[in-house]
């Protein structure tokens, strides 16, 4: 399965940073040509996406089109489209019904930053086609009025939300941005939090911020080790006729047996060699 830990924004008015953005070791790159790019400059923006996606990237390149409604909608989804995107990133989806709607023919990855969307995400979720949901924090404290927390009290019941959602219908969630690119130990923290409330990997917007996503949302070595060792308890259980085993004076189960192997299905050994 491809790990999304980290998803980089890169705007489309930048063609410099676009180039740089194959280098960075992100997961992904969402190539916008949304929020971070002025009005005056849409059209340039869309040539260089257009000249980006002609030759091959190392990761998934997604796009972040303009919303529906909007005067640019139609032109950046052909655009996008036709250069061959991995999946469009749709903004301030609300309903189930845009998405099916659009008919498209790649991935879609749909906003859940306004109330209206956050109340839909199942149903959004469900929709066909929805490869995953991406939480958009900025938007979406704006428009429930709240006062900004570092722990994001008054968004985490919209936040878990999307988890559930996406992860009820094999969606990969994805956390919002974090604003201070300045600030790595809050990023950190976020980032702990995001991995906590159950999303895969986090959007970000500086390349200073991809190393520390890829870290949080990862398998370390001592999660590998453990997981090897979890299963190594539980195999031998089996091997005995019982159906539960003891780890670590913990009971654990089928459930953990097949946590333990998604975690080291996940890891990269830094040496190459397989299973500690």
């Amino acid at each position: 399965m491809t790990p999304f830990r980290s998803v980089l924004y890169v705007p489309g008015d930048k063609p410099r940073a676009i180039e740089k953005a194959r280098t960075l070791g992100a997961d992904a790159v969402i190539l916008d040509l949304e929020d971070a790019v002025a009005p005056e400059h849409k059209a340039a923006a869309r040539e260089n996406v257009r000249e980006a996606l002609r030759s091959p990237w190392p990761v998934p390149v997604l796009v972040r089109v303009n919303g529906v409604g909007t005067p640019w909608e139609h032109e950046d989804r052909e655009a996008a489209l036709l250069a061959g995107v991995d999946g469009l990133v749709l903004p301030k989806v609300e309903d189930a019904q845009t998405v099916t709607e659009l008919h498209l023919r790649v991935p879609l990855w749909a906003m859940i930053e306004t109330p209206l969307g956050v109340l839909a995400a199942p149903r959004i979720a469900a929709a066909p086609g929805v490869a995953g949901l991406i939480a958009g924090a900025n938007d979406l404290a704006r428009a429930l009025r709240t006062r900004p927390d570092p722990e994001r009290g008054p968004l985490l019941h919209a936040l878990s939300a999307v988890v559930l959602a996406a992860r009820a219908y094999g969606r990969v969630p994805l956390d919002a941005v974090y604003n201070d690119v300045r600030d790595p130990e809050g990023f950190a923290r976020e980032c702990a939090q995001g991995r906590a409330l159950g999303f895969a990997g986090k959007t970000v917007i500086h390349p200073g911020q991809v190393g520390a996503a890829n870290t949080a949302y990862g398998v370390s070595e001592e999660d590998a080790r453990e997981a090897s060792a979890l299963l190594a308890a539980w195999d031998e259980a089996r091997a005995q006729g019982r159906s539960v085993a003891t780890f670590r004076g913990a009971l654990i189960e089928t459930m953990h047996a097949l946590e333990a192997r998604e975690t080291l299905a996940a890891w990269t050994p830094a040496d190459g060699r397989g299973a500690p």
